[in-house]
């Protein structure tokens, strides 16, 4: 019988012996209880992380020993994207299965459409689980949306539906963002207070699971390392000196597409001074080393119960990433790769050989599929993405190597659309006004990883970005109709019945 631990004990036995990692065994010896046929599923989604600011995809600085681990005993997803490169979006599509634009998620204070939407915990429960979210997902005070919620209350948000955009005029700042000010050393910045509150919940959850119960899908949702850049002196040491400043190319600024033009003074983000950037990415390094801490403990508790821990697939990934700074932005909000593209990694010891990557484009609606499709539930017809089961039972096996994000949401002055397939990324930013027509980026990544070189102008690409558009309506539909019913719907918000309760949070912009 597996031995069981409190969270206060286990706690103070974690921070006494100064955990940084945690060793988990490749395969454990423990049977599975022939009861349950089913895995359970963790899922640890922290926010805003930068995929490229973890050792399993590169970073030869940043320590992530338990995120790396995961990679060792797992699958590791190189192309992979969110679905919205925001928090509330991206969290509201996964939930629901779609893209953004088909569920109206068109900013922070969006919810969806129907308190009784077919969801992914739903869909679960239907099949014999049980779901449980322990912290993050930005929901409204009133909706879990099939979730059974532990370790406290973190979604507390009041939705109001109206979002704030820009004009296409509004191309200076008053002032530089307050948020800058919250960028330096501390041991209670509220992403770190959020935090450790999650992970005591989670590790209570965890080392109190019973074997013989039914399965579990646990959602635990981490705010690190999203802003403000506050992590203690410890973690800010560890990265001092020995973070790059970001490359942009002269004269690159100027020629950026006017929605993020406008979107750098919207989040009064123009003129950083070098010294604030330089401390920013520091801090950033820090808070992510201190999050994949938070994951250590987590993942430890998991193990007090071998036989749980056995049965159990681990996913980590981000709701969207952060741009540090790389062309000229900061936060999230766009369509480059530090901003849209997440860490995915899946590990199942059991079925899946560790060590083993995925190469081509994938997005958080596949996952919702692929999880969907291992705990053997059945979806509506309707949901968008497409299982990796069988592409992760063998590496071989043909992949769509696609992926969609969008984005209608606050401090812009339209809507715009991400497609990824093989090399190449197209981004659909649709009519701003009459006087503001579409416009197009293209990058070969191969080529251009970075994404200063934008092809779209060039007549020898016409052919491919005429396809690719192409391909992105017949996923979606026209962005330009999309970004036409967000206008309308975002311009006069819910109509609500109930009244804001005391405590809630409105929140228009992230």
């Amino acid at each position: 019988m597996a031995n069981t631990i409190s969270r206060r004990k286990f706690l103070g036995t974690a921070a006494a012996a100064g955990v940084c990692s945690v060793a988990l065994p490749e395969n454990s010896s423990a049977a599975v209880k022939k009861s349950q046929s089913k895995p359970n599923i963790l899922w640890i989604m922290s926010d805003e992380h930068n995929y490229e600011v973890a050792g399993c995809y590169g970073n030869r600085i940043v320590q992530t020993p338990n995120i790396d681990g995961l990679a060792k005993r797992g699958i590791t997803f190189d192309t992979h994207y969110c679905n919205s490169p925001l928090c509330a979006p991206s969290r509201l599509s996964l939930t629901a299965g779609k893209y953004t634009s088909r569920v109206g998620a068109w900013g922070l204070t969006s919810e969806l459409p129907d308190a009784d939407i077919a969801s992914i915990p739903r869909v679960l429960n239907a099949a014999g689980y049980e779901s449980y979210l322990c912290g993050k997902q930005h929901y409204d005070y009133s909706r879990r949306y099939g979730f059974t919620e532990v370790g406290g209350n973190f979604n507390n948000w009041y939705k109001t539906g109206i979002v704030r955009r820009r004009p296409p005029t509004y191309l200076e700042q008053q002032r530089l963002s307050p948020r800058f000010a919250e960028f330096h050393p501390g041991d209670h910045g509220s992403s770190v207070e959020h935090d450790r509150r999650v992970t005591a919940g989670a590790v209570d959850f965890l080392s109190e699971r019973d074997a013989n119960a039914k399965p579990f899908f646990l959602f635990v949702g981490y705010l690190a390392p999203h802003f403000p850049l506050i992590v203690s002196e410890e973690y800010w040491q560890r990265y001092r000196g020995k973070v790059d400043m970001p490359d942009i190319p002269p004269g690159f600024l100027d020629k950026m597409s006017l929605n993020y033009k406008v979107q750098r003074a919207g989040f009064e983000e123009i003129g950083v001074p070098d010294e604030t950037v330089r401390k920013g990415r520091e801090l950033y390094y820090g808070l992510t080393s201190w999050a994949d801490n938070e994951i250590g403990k987590v993942l430890a508790a998991l193990q007090t119960h071998p036989e749980v821990a056995e049965n159990t697939i681990i996913i980590y990934s981000s709701d969207h990433g952060e741009n540090m700074g790389e062309h000229g932005m900061w936060w999230k909000n766009c369509m480059y790769e530090q901003s849209v593209r997440v860490p995915l990694v899946i590990s199942w010891p059991k079925r899946w050989k560790g060590g083993q990557r995925r190469k081509g484009a994938s997005s958080h609606v596949d996952l919702i599929k692929t999880i969907a499709d291992i705990a053997g539930a059945h979806t509506p017809n309707d949901w968008n993405g497409d299982s990796m089961l069988q592409w992760l039972d063998h590496s071989h096996v043909p992949w769509k190597d696609f992926a969609i994000s969008e984005y209608y949401a606050h401090n812009t002055v339209s809507g715009y659309v991400m497609a990824r397939a093989g090399d190449w990324k197209y981004v659909y930013h649709t009519a701003m006004d009459k006087d503001h027509p579409a416009e197009r980026e293209l990058y070969n990544l191969s080529a251009d990883p970075d994404e200063f070189n934008n092809l779209a102008a060039l007549p020898q690409h016409y052919v491919r970005l005429r396809a690719m558009h192409e391909r992105m309506v017949k996923e979606i539909g026209n962005p330009d109709d999309s970004d036409r019913r967000a206008r309308i719907q975002i311009s006069r918000g819910y109509d609500r019945p109930d009244p804001r309760p005391i405590g809630t949070i409105v929140d228009d912009e992230g």
